[in-house]
């Protein structure tokens, strides 16, 4: 290491000497580090002490360090994170991806072995499990035996790459959810090489640094609230991540948050979230940091920045970080960290000038916005994207402005109140519960008991009826108070009289067993069970679309009248499609929240106005009858949570369960890819692959459109996620390979199999592409023949004639969920450009990742100005000189030819936004870079041209933020968005 700042220290903590750099020794340079935001000064950090001269230079740092708010962003560094942390889904095309690496490397005539993690990797499995049995004791159970049932390969090749790769540790199914887990259990804050056995010591003396981590799931940031700068990443970049690969990234605008004054009575830290969320996606923070800063950070427990930190991704921000301070200390002291960890967080912190006190001076930023805490009120977000936000007093209001928007064709004219009776309900009298009649189609796992009382059952459901309502996601489960108030508030309902409706689905998922023990040692337990919630498993459920199928009288309703039915769920994702199939409206919301609206069976219900329902005596009872008060909720958290529960929790973390522990494991360094299989297949993306990449890149020509999509296009929209249909083209390669539609699982659970994935792609139940009008679902027109047909089809028989595909789309393309195989799909479906007005971070970087070309209107251009059709043929021109001249032009031309023989020309930029970025597509994506770089034997990354790149001048726009705030003003009601 070059050293050239004079930074490398030493550091004692209770006896031991660690080796540090020291931030401080830029002073000398006249830098006062101590007016840069926390999160430049952890990137500060990270450049001092792996400064090399070659991939990080001394003008790097000192770029870093002379950061200058006013400035847009035109340098570019490399960021080695310290670990990585993968969840399941997202995780075995990981490890899918680097067996294939393995075979590869040894195709080619190297070392397979060097195809092995160099940062620590933890995958936590917390996303397979469904919600199939829900409403009885047995629920839990039921769900894990279908659990292993359906996944039993997937988890043995987990097993086995768990013991064929070093530095890589998997947490079982059924311990939690990975972003709860990692600020539970898995953040260190403060990391040394103790942990990390690849990096060499330091004379002896182990290297202490900040603990820094990416994630292959968009939610990662939730350990900001610890401090911990981390975000997520594609799983393409993941892999290069693991593999010893710094991340190269331009250094950040940092929008500074002040928070002042205390949440008020009756505000929880969920309401403040979507609040935040709101301001945030108005203020246009897409690519950037986020940092929290002012008095108020001080009333905010710990879980309450978490909270704020995991929804990150819902306002486009790379990070939203908190510095820490001594409520983390606390923190870790309070979930079981050992007593020499906090020793070193705390030393260290302090030592670097990163601790945060009353007194520590506020640093710059690009630009800052302010809330007052006192303000905030009871919120939930919906019906189709989190940054939504809608006072709780307009819930009613605001579901009829939208509803016209969300009734599909023909629903109005099916739509009219029936009872409970006419759809195959039946009520038993037995005290005051009920149960599903036989043959509801509840899972086949079990019949799944529902409370009800004779006069909800009368009610029947309708166009906004509440069919789902899940507390699940790590979002809120992770945050004790918010979780204990769900508990109370079910107590006092019980007490009151108070009972689910028939038709709600309900489900509890917590993100941590510590929340079922301190729900045990509360004694709320049983009321949340008599309303329905008992543990269904310890995963993310609902919040990722695993809400299992709705009970076969109420889907079939929905579906026969076209309902709009709603989930409630505390959640963090409520986009279209993902939630439930049956279900078109998705509001997010606090867990006490979701309680109620079980109760009230009703999104169309005025919670301050309208009574929730009656109690025994036939009195009307109104939320605020049972909503439970702050100290309560206080007092109730501090008599039942402890740090003993934690230590219980996570002693065996890595151990499983019996299930877990008897698995055959496959033995091997290489693994041995079965030709049967319909989960775990070998990936195609090596073969044919030579030593050196090639010479040139070339033009794009003669390309088809294979969709026109309109703006707020997710990557749930463009990924294959939820349940596969028997007869899509995904269905029917199953049905071809012998698997039975009810064994079908879901898309997130066959992501190791690239044959299903890339049918999936672009098949989600709400897309809708343009080349298809009237259409929902996946489909397009085949041009040489005029035929509608699905996206996959048509895609296969383009790639059958050697036409290159695109896509045309509008603002906010990729947004949501850090999804590899929305790169991957349309990789394999052979789609060598995207042309849209902005993109989301994580995915413009995975579609360079899988070599595809993201391009980027002009301000103020879009397919409809240009008079765009989709039916033209298009050649991109220029991208030959781009990548040659390693970004110093940034425009391309493209030709559109109409079916006319009339051709149209306009120009674009390309999304290409580092030099190091140019390396992958060069290599055809990450992968085949980074296989090139270890089988020539390069142990520093190829070099790139060092000068910095031409300021990106449209590299992110702001126009995400003036995507209207709400759903009902985005779309006129008579004008659905045209996904």
């Amino acid at each position: 290491m070059s050293n050239s700042f004079g930074a490398r220290s030493t550091l004692s903590v209770g006896g031991r000497e660690y080796r540090i750099f020291r931030l401080d020794a830029l002073n000398r340079e006249g830098v006062d580090v101590a007016r840069l935001p926390y999160s430049l000064r952890i990137l500060l950090e990270n450049l001092l002490r792996l400064e090399d001269g070659v991939t990080v230079t001394r003008d790097d740092i000192l770029a870093l360090a002379r950061w200058d708010p006013a400035s847009p962003p035109d340098r570019e560094i490399a960021y080695t994170p310290a670990r990585v942390v993968l969840q399941d889904f997202t995780g075995v095309p990981c490890v899918v991806d680097l067996a294939a690496m393995r075979d590869a490397m040894a195709e080619l005539g190297g070392d397979p072995g060097k195809i092995n993690p160099l940062q620590p990797v933890e995958l936590v499995i917390d996303h397979s499990i469904q919600v199939d049995a829900f409403g009885t004791a047995e629920a839990f159970e039921q769900n894990v035996e279908l659990d292993y049932q359906r996944n039993a390969e997937r988890y043995a090749f987990l097993r086995w790459g768990q013991q064929a790769f070093q530095n890589f540790q998997v947490v079982p199914p059924n311990t939690g959810i990975v972003h709860q887990v990692n600020l539970e259990y898995l953040s260190r804050v403060v990391f040394s090489t103790d942990e990390n056995p690849n990096l060499a010591r330091d004379e002896g003396m182990p290297l202490a640094y900040p603990d820094t981590c990416v994630g292959t799931d968009s939610h990662t940031p939730m350990v900001n609230g610890l401090g911990i700068l981390a975000w997520g990443v594609g799983g393409i970049e993941a892999e290069a991540a693991m593999l010893g690969q710094p991340i190269s990234m331009l250094i950040p605008e940092v929008i500074g948050f002040r928070l002042e004054g205390e949440l008020p009575e009756g505000a929880t830290a969920t309401d403040l979230v979507l609040t935040v969320t709101e301001m945030l996606r108005k203020k246009g923070v897409v690519g950037k940091f986020v940092e929290f800063y002012g008095p108020g950070i001080a009333s905010l427990a710990l879980a309450d920045r978490a909270t704020i930190g995991n929804m990150s991704p819902e306002y486009g921000a790379t990070c939203a970080i908190f510095p820490p301070d001594q409520v983390t200390l606390d923190y870790l002291r309070f979930t079981g960290r050992p007593e020499e960890r906090i020793a070193l967080v705390e030393a260290y912190m302090k030592e670097q000038g990163l601790f945060h006190s009353a007194d520590s001076p506020e640093p710059v930023f690009t630009d800052t916005l302010t809330l007052d805490l006192n303000t905030v009120q009871p919120s939930v977000a919906g019906p189709r994207r989190p940054q939504d936000r809608i006072n709780l007093s307009d819930v009613k209001k605001a579901f009829a402005q939208a509803l016209p928007s969300l009734i599909p064709s023909g629903g109005a004219a099916k739509a009219g109140v029936k009872d409970a009776a006419a759809i195959g309900l039946e009520h038993k009298a037995d005290g005051d519960a009920g149960v599903w009649g036989e043959g509801s189609g509840a899972a086949d796992a079990s019949q799944a008991a529902a409370e009800a009382s004779p006069q909800s059952v009368e009610e029947g459901i309708d166009h906004g009826s509440v069919v789902i309502a899940a507390i699940t996601s790590c979002t809120n489960t992770s945050n004790p108070s918010v979780m204990m108030a769900a508990g109370l508030l079910a107590k006092k309902a019980r007490e009151h009289g108070l009972s689910r409706k028939p038709w709600v689905k309900t489900s509890l998922a917590p993100g941590s067993k510590v929340v079922t023990e301190y729900y045990e040692k509360s004694g709320t337990l049983p009321y949340l069970e008599a309303l329905g919630f008992n543990v269904v498993g310890y995963g993310c459920t609902t919040c990722i679309g695993n809400s299992g199928p709705l009970p076969e009288e109420i889907s079939k309703e929905i579906q026969d009248r076209g309902l709009v039915a709603c989930s409630v769920l505390s959640g963090n994702r409520n986009f279209e499609g993902r939630i439930n199939s049956d279900v078109r409206a998705n509001f997010l919301m606090s867990p006490p929240l979701v309680v109620a609206y079980a109760i009230a069976g009703r999104i169309d219900w005025d919670p301050y106005n309208e009574p929730i329902g009656e109690d025994a005596e036939g009195r009307s009872v109104f939320l605020k009858d049972i909503w439970p008060t702050n100290l309560e909720v206080a007092s109730a958290v501090q008599a039942s949570i402890d740090s003993a529960m934690y230590a219980r929790s996570y002693g065996a973390v890595f151990e499983g369960d019996d299930r877990w522990k008897s698995m055959p494991v496959p033995a091997g360094d290489r693994f041995e890819w079965a030709d049967d299989s319909t989960y775990v297949r070998q990936p195609p993306y090596f073969e044919n692959m030579g030593r050196q990449a090639p010479e040139s890149v070339t033009d794009i020509t003669a390309a088809r459109a294979v969709a026109v999509l309109g703006d707020s296009v997710t990557t749930d929209h463009i990924s294959p996620a939820g349940s596969i249909k028997k007869d899509s083209p995904a269905g029917k390669y199953l049905v071809q390979h012998g698997v039975d539609p009810k064994d079908f699982n879901s898309y997130g659970a066959r992501r190791g199999n690239h044959e299903v994935m890339i049918r999936g792609t672009f098949a989600n139940v709400r897309i809708r592409n343009q080349l298809a009008p009237g259409t929902e679902g996946g489909f397009t027109t085949y041009f040489p023949q005029d035929e509608i047909t699905t996206i996959y089809d048509a895609a296969m028989r383009y790639q059958q004639d050697g036409t290159p595909l695109m896509v045309l789309a509008g603002k906010e393309y990729g947004s949501g969920s850090s999804r590899d195989w929305a790169a991957k799909g349309p990789y394999l479906q052979g789609i060598k450009a995207v042309i849209a007005e902005s993109y989301e971070r994580i995915h413009r970087s995975n579609l360079v990742g899988m070599g595809i070309l993201p391009l980027q209107f002009m301000p103020g251009e879009n397919v409809e100005s240009l008079g765009l059709s989709g039916r033209e043929t298009f050649d991109v021109v220029g991208v030959t000189e781009v990548i040659g001249s390693n970004l110093k032009t940034r425009e391309v031309t493209v030709r559109a030819a109409g079916e006319d023989g009339a051709t149209k020309e306009f120009r674009a930029h390309v999304r290409i936004d580092t030099p190091q970025e140019v390396l992958y597509y060069r290599h055809g994506g990450i992968l085949q870079y980074v296989l090139r770089q270890l089988l020539n034997g390069r142990e520093t990354p190829e070099a790139v041209e060092s000068a910095a790149p031409a300021p990106v001048t449209h590299r992110v726009t702001d126009d995400e933020s003036k995507v209207a705030e709400g759903s009902q003003e985005s779309f006129p009601a008579s004008d659905p968005p045209a996904y």
